[in-house]
């Protein structure tokens, strides 16, 4: 069992004290769910004990966070307290950076006006089974 000392604390907590998610129960499912690597290796105990200068790599709405931890903290605070507990990597910046640039190029999925009576009686016969 990995012990948690001054010097470090609980990944879970921590993952909740720096606002990546909303609860400490959501931030345990995304450890054991495989969404969570610790220094390049995979993660699946909530427990694991994180320390300054761990390298975490986040994979959170289809998008990957490399981050290193610059501060501990078992206590969640303001947005800019928490930001200040890590500091994402210039690569991984850009990529979510290209990635959002590139889901704005494409535009949105959808059909350019509403359905007509016509549409609109295939739509439900699909929806009903009918």
């Amino acid at each position: 069992m990995t012990e948690v000392t001054e010097d470090s604390v609980r990944l879970d907590l921590w993952l909740w004290a720096a606002r990546f998610y909303k609860t400490r129960a959501i931030a345990q499912k995304a450890i054991t769910g495989g969404h969570v690597e610790l220094n390049e290796q995979a993660v699946s105990k909530p427990a694991r004990a994180l320390k300054i200068g761990d390298r975490l790599r986040l994979t959170m709405h289809h998008q990957r966070l490399e981050l290193q931890v610059l501060g501990l903290s078992a206590k969640r605070a303001s947005a800019p307290v928490a930001q200040a507990l890590y500091a994402e990597t210039e690569a991984s910046r850009q990529a979510r950076e290209a990635a959002a640039e590139l889901r704005r190029l494409q535009g949105r999925v959808g059909p350019q006006s509403r359905p007509e009576g016509r549409d609109r009686r295939v739509l439900r016969s699909l929806k009903e089974g009918g």
